[in-house]
């Protein structure tokens, strides 16, 4: 829907330019001269633009190594197509060349063979889970080994600490298996309902009469020995199964994670919100012919689902669920949420994982009213909980890494994890009895995401250090020392590690070309080769303008950035007039020196320019990229300063750039 918004503003847009003469085009990094119109295939005009994905097609993802770190694989589509191609998988060799696109029937067959998973200790095995059904993946040969072959659907979870053999959830459960005989034990028995309850032992003159009858029939006698040898039976039948694990009805048990000995079950029982309404959006364009209602998404602080954690001990069935609002919060917990100051509500709460010696876990929770984030460990034996971490934010909680960039340092108790507590997304550490926290990385830009190299003994980092229009990749040490930088230049690098460490595939794109897949060594300044070519060869022809990032200033003082089209980039006199484009979801970055999500938009701000309009795309407040104070920027003042900043821009443009003030338009998608 918004996209058809989109096209009818561009369309309007195109009707009141079409009495302008269309200039021609010379090809060029920067300025576009008008004299040389036969010089390009591509035609700048609002049918080519809204056909953008036939033209740059979409980039590689997806990227998987194989395990021997001798292909990857990805899904890709390159231009050319028509408009509802999809990306197709393709592999390209760890030394380069020509990507080959997989038929069908060899990527199915190849399919095991580059798919995730999770690895043995000793990392010579791979578990992974396909088509319901687990499979073990030798890694230095990638001999395929069957595991199961069922209906029920099994999911791969893990290795036991010995490697002897792995855990699978089935049906809602828990199993482990050993690997040398195929033996399946069950692990946890969870059941919807109230345990069923033993009646009540006969007492008095009941009692009486019952042994009575015992004693004076034969026949009551016999029966009663035969149901209690039956009984027997059946608890002998049943030592070692687990016992029964009793939720609430319409809870649903999930995210099972045993500690590498087995003994204890991280989980987690999550339940739907009760009452919530869903907006309702009209699709215009159906089968039908008729206007049909779209059920979406529930709007901001209407009834939630609520989830909570326990740890259960295999040996005993005992669950401890976890009280995870500290003692200090739960006043302000139970006025503001409903609950009580027992249970109050989270808005989110996630376990982290086991540190490897099985004996303590991590867990993040996050308060009713998003405002506070808080950090745990959590004794597997006792279920005590230590607070290790807090933030308070007067705003909301998030950020980039803000609760996926966490888990535990190798063969220690060290927890890492991220945190906006200086304003900018870091990452630090921790004890897991709270103490020694430190800072591992630091300054005025933000980590964008981490990852541990397989062989565990460093950290691979994604960041805008240095400018927040750009993103880079970064190896560290676990301590925070010797921090070095892998990538350099203008644009995005995305990076993906092979399995043995020293060779990557980077996913690198630029303002004007859209994400491609290079390959280069792990190494400090590393040279990329470039793999793929993804736009067709007539919109490359093209010269496609590098936007200048300019700076003007709001009425508050700050520095707001923001892209620049000039008519003059496309060697045009400018019209006088302006067209400011506001980015959507808030929340996002559309001001940098890499592809833009709104690249159809890019393309079209080139047609403006073209036809004389000056075009600025402004990173306004509450955009991504430049920390906690600016991502917060609209905080319960939405239509405030991301709008002022947009006035400010007209503002900018009448003052520097020659813009008649009331020939300003506007436009945008989504939120903008």
């Amino acid at each position: 829907m918004l996209r058809f918004c989109l096209t009818v503003l561009i369309s309007s847009l195109a009707v009141l330019t079409a009495a302008i003469p269309k200039p021609s085009y010379a090809q060029s990094t920067a300025t576009v001269e008008p004299e040389a119109a036969t010089r390009f295939e591509f035609p700048l005009t609002i049918k080519s633009i809204m056909k953008g994905p036939e033209h740059v097609g979409q980039a590689p993802r997806g990227i998987q190594w194989s395990d021997d770190s001798k292909w990857i694989y990805f899904r890709w589509l390159p231009g050319g197509g028509a408009w509802d191609d999809s990306p197709e998988l393709y592999r390209i060799s760890a030394e380069g060349g020509e990507p080959e696109k997989l038929d069908d029937e060899t990527a199915e067959e190849l399919a095991i063979t580059y798919a995730g998973g999770v690895l043995s200790p000793d990392r010579r095995f791979r578990l992974s889970s396909m088509e319901g059904d687990l499979y073990l993946v030798e890694r230095r040969n990638l001999r395929v080994t069957r595991l199961t072959d069922t209906r029920d659907g099994e999911s791969a979870v893990g290795f036991r600490a010995d490697g002897e053999a792995i855990f699978f959830t089935r049906s809602g459960n828990l199993y482990e298996m050993t690997l040398e005989n195929g033996a399946i034990r069950q692990l946890t028995d969870v059941r919807e309902g109230t345990p069923p309850r033993d009646p009540p032992e006969a007492t008095g003159h009941k009692k009486f009469l019952q042994d009575q009858q015992v004693k004076l029939f034969e026949y009551i006698k016999r029966r009663k020995a035969a149901r209690e040898e039956r009984e027997a039976d059946q608890e002998k039948a049943l030592e070692g199964a687990p016992e029964p694990l009793y939720i609430q009805r319409g809870e649903r048990v999930q995210g099972f994670r045993p500690s590498s000995d087995g003994a204890y079950v991280a989980l987690s029982a999550s339940t739907q919100g009760n009452g919530a309404q869903r907006t309702i959006v009209p699709n215009w364009v159906t089968e039908s012919g008729y206007t049909e209602d779209l059920t979406v998404r529930t709007k901001v602080g209407d009834a939630t689902g609520s989830t909570r954690l326990g740890v259960l001990e295999v040996a005993t069935g005992e669950v401890t669920w976890l009280d995870l609002y500290p003692a200090d919060d739960e006043e302000a917990a139970e006025e503001g949420s409903g609950g009580s100051a027992d249970h109050p509500d989270l808005s989110m709460a996630r376990f982290i994982g086991w540190n490897d010696a099985g004996t303590t876990g991590a867990i993040i929770s996050v308060s009713y009213d998003n405002k506070t984030r808080w950090l745990f460990s959590v004794d597997a034996a006792t279920g005590e909980l230590t607070l290790l971490d807090t933030l308070y934010d007067e705003a909301w909680i998030a950020g980039p890494c803000s609760f996926g960039c966490a888990g535990w340092l190798p063969d220690s108790d060290r927890v890492f994890f991220a945190s906006e507590e200086t304003g900018f997304a870091h990452i630090y550490s921790i004890e897991a009895d709270g103490t020694g926290k430190q800072a591992l990385t630091s300054g005025n830009w933000e980590v964008l995401g981490l990852q541990m190299s397989e062989d565990r003994s460093f950290f691979l980092l994604h960041t805008n250090e240095g400018s927040p229009f750009n993103q880079h990749v970064y190896t560290m040490r676990f301590d925070g020392s010797r921090k070095r930088s892998v990538t350099t230049g203008l644009g995005s690098y995305q990076a993906t590690l092979a399995p043995d460490g020293k060779g990557m595939a980077v996913i690198h794109s630029r303002a004007n070309r859209p994400g491609e897949l290079f390959l280069g060594e792990l190494e400090e300044n590393t040279e990329l080769e470039q793999v793929t070519v993804s736009p067709t060869e007539a919109w490359l022809s093209f010269p496609w303008l590098h936007p200048e990032i300019v700076h003007f200033p709001a009425e508050d003082g700050t520095q707001v950035p923001a892209r620049i089209y000039r008519p003059a980039d496309m060697g045009v006199e400018a019209n006088g007039a302006a067209v400011i484009f506001v980015h959507g979801a808030g929340y996002l970055h559309n001001v940098h020196n890499y592809w833009s999500s709104y690249y159809r938009e890019y393309m079209f701000h080139h047609f403006l320019a073209a036809n004389g309009y000056t075009v600025l795309d402004i990173d306004y407040r509450g955009s991504a990229g430049y920390g906690r104070d600016w991502r917060t920027g609209i905080y319960r003042w939405m239509g405030g300063k991301d709008l002022s900043d947009q006035v400010d821009g007209a503002r900018y443009l009448a003052r520097e750039e020659g813009v008649d003030a009331g020939r300003i338009g506007l436009y945008g998608g989504s939120y903008g």
